[in-house]
């Protein structure tokens, strides 16, 4: 498999940011880390290794970026509004930086063809993948969150203001009527799964809440919630992650 590590400047963080990139050519997978979850987290915990078979064939390129959410949801920082202007700089990073990145590559690695990416993550990855991909669709055409909250409420109670609200998918979904959004979502594969055993009760909430945005939006998405054995941890995500990713090739 090829395997190359990056670390580039970000304008709009102004520091360095890493990541690595797993295989040759194929459909580019953006795959967010963990809450506090770094680059090298998707690989450490055998994510990469279930989709090895996949990434050699070139069906597929895996994209494992950083996070930083020790600035930004999970900051001691009593400043919130400082927390979600950091947040915007790391949108900002993902969508004007790190994705033109990928799609430049992929055209390259697969002859020109001009692809959308999928976009993958678990626990705190599945809410950064599910809000990068509802405030940028038109860079993809598959999202798969495994194991997520969609809701700020976790990270602020009920405080809310601007900046807060467009990071909250269970907030700003409802009140998006923009059509050219909608059809983006209708055009895409979207899977939201969760499992029901340790752990996951506030997965399942918004699990549940997110469904019924969707249906009320009439976005099409599959919504899975495995048995009440499937924990929040990794020996889980690996057979989902597996199972939904096969059925899509």
């Amino acid at each position: 498999m090829k395997v190359s590590y990056h670390k580039e400047y970000s304008h709009a963080l102004q520091r360095d940011m890493e990541f690595k990139v797993y295989g040759h050519s194929g459909k580019p997978v953006l795959a967010f880390p963990t809450s506090c979850g770094r680059f090298f987290q998707f690989e450490d915990n055998g994510m990469v290794e279930v989709l090895s078979d996949f990434i050699n064939e070139g069906k597929i390129q895996l994209w494992a970026c950083d996070g930083i959410d020790e600035e930004t949801f999970f900051s001691a920082d009593p400043d919130i509004y400082a927390r979600m202007n950091r947040q915007n700089q790391y949108d900002d990073y993902i969508s004007n930086e790190l994705i033109p990145s990928i799609l430049n590559e992929s055209k390259w690695n697969n002859q020109g063809d001009d692809q959308k990416l999928w976009i993958t993550g678990c626990s705190m990855g599945a809410f950064h993948s599910a809000n990068i991909y509802f405030r940028h669709p038109h860079h993809f055409d598959g999202l798969l969150a495994l194991s997520g909250v969609y809701s700020t409420k976790y990270f602020f109670g009920e405080e809310m203001n601007e900046k807060i609200y467009f990071h909250s998918p269970l907030h700003y979904l409802r009140g998006l009527n923009d059509e050219s959004y909608l059809e983006a979502f209708r055009n895409s594969r979207l899977v939201i799964c969760t499992g029901q055993g340790a752990f996951e009760d506030e997965m399942i909430a918004d699990t549940h809440e997110l469904k019924q945005v969707l249906e009320q939006k009439s976005i099409p998405a599959r919504v899975d919630f495995w048995g009440d054995d499937v924990n929040h941890d990794w020996n889980w995500w690996r057979k989902q992650l597996r199972y939904y990713v096969s059925g899509w090739m």
